[in-house]
């Protein structure tokens, strides 16, 4: 006998604050290399057609909506489309050449919640301790962190600002619940 099996979204049906959204199934593969390695560094950069960051809590992308988030020295969090991890896999072992490269589709280890509007920073930092000021972190930051009791990575996407909140799946709707009672008390807009 076969299951039907569907993907669920461990989000399905969880009521989330105004100006918050899911995005339960964005790819992500994590990718290691050495970063010293400027070869090497230079044919995966080419073949994702995104440079990886190397400042710490940086992030690249591109205009099709690929982002490649800082995670660690020699380590990065690269996230597509939908049903892309197979294919950022392939291209970064066939850029490898036979240089040391890892890359692990990740893409059901966290799950994202976008969370925009004019009191977003204010919600995050409701919970954090990261200063979400545009002077310490602004789009193209990245950082992993604590929000409420939850370890997330925190994307800033735009100035506007908006974020993506990056948690694990069985954390998810907690963090849900969460973010839904810290917004209790701030402004309506």
């Amino acid at each position: 006998m076969t299951a039907d099996l569907k993907r669920r979204s461990a989000l399905a049906g969880i009521p989330l604050p105004a100006g918050a959204a899911a995005r339960p199934f964005l790819a992500q593969v994590g990718l290691r290399l050495d970063p010293s390695d400027a070869a090497l560094r230079g044919r995966v950069e080419g073949a994702l057609g995104v440079t990886l960051p190397l400042a710490a809590n940086t992030v690249t992308g591109d205009a099709a909506g690929r982002h490649v988030l800082w995670l660690g020295p020699d380590e990065w969090l690269v996230v597509g489309p939908d049903g892309s991890a197979a294919a950022i896999e392939a291209a970064i072992g066939g850029a490898a050449g036979g240089g040391f490269v890892t890359a692990t589709d990740l893409s059901a280890n966290r799950i994202a919640i976008e969370i925009a509007g004019p009191h977003a920073r204010e919600l995050l930092e409701s919970g954090m301790p990261l200063d979400l000021h545009p002077r310490a972190f602004r789009a193209g930051s990245c950082a992993q962190t604590i929000l409420g009791r939850f370890g997330v990575i925190v994307h800033q996407l735009t100035d506007a600002p908006s974020y993506r909140v990056w948690v694990r799946p069985s954390f998810a709707a907690s963090l849900a619940a969460w973010l839904t009672d810290a917004a209790i008390g701030l402004p309506r807009d």
